[in-house]
């Protein structure tokens, strides 16, 4: 069914079997139910600590003896919170969070090359996503902190951080360039 057949059969039934269909989804999809808890009560600041202390589990496990270290963890709750349109600060907290843990925890443990590229996808995700909400500001002195921790602690694809890291201020400029042309 198109969007537009959607509408038109939205704007032909009457409001109560409108109701009657969007209790019942309510009642059998798990996801229409989260979307609606969200909606009206967001406590994005528990979601976010619930993801922090998940995604900080992977790393240094509590109750298990070895760490998983999965980016899959971390990424799955960023893309959950996108799509319930949660605030962009607090998605962005969430991603260089992760990071930041991942650097700890390569820090005290030997770690295979691939750990270093996801962690270069993540931080070119964090840093592009920052940017896009125009965040920038107000998460420089992170992103910078886990830029100098690859560079000083001879991490591998340390190259590939410094690209990304080189293109905000390459970014912030094309965008006050063209800020100032309006």
């Amino acid at each position: 069914m198109s969007k537009r057949q959607l509408k038109k059969y939205l704007s032909e039934i009457p409001k109560e079997a409108l109701e009657e269909q969007l209790l019942d989804l309510y009642q059998r999809f798990s996801v229409v139910k989260e979307y609606y808890d969200f909606v009206f009560n967001p406590k994005e600041d528990k979601m976010v600590q619930e993801a922090k202390a998940k995604i900080s589990n992977e790393y240094f496990p509590l109750r298990r003896k070895r760490p998983k270290a999965r980016r899959s963890v971390a990424q799955k709750f960023i893309k959950h919170f996108q799509k319930l349109g949660m605030d962009a600060p607090m998605v962005a907290d969430l991603m260089l969070y992760n990071i930041e843990i991942a650097q700890t925890f390569a820090s005290e443990k030997n770690v295979p090359d691939a750990f270093y590229k996801s962690m270069l996808n993540s931080f070119e995700e964090a840093v592009r996503y920052i940017s896009i909400n125009a965040l920038l500001d107000a998460y420089r002195p992170r992103i910078e902190k886990i830029y100098v921790l690859t560079q000083t602690g001879a991490w591998l694809l340390s190259e590939g951080f410094s690209r990304v890291y080189d293109g905000i201020d390459t970014d912030t400029k094309a965008n006050n360039d063209f800020l100032n042309e309006i």
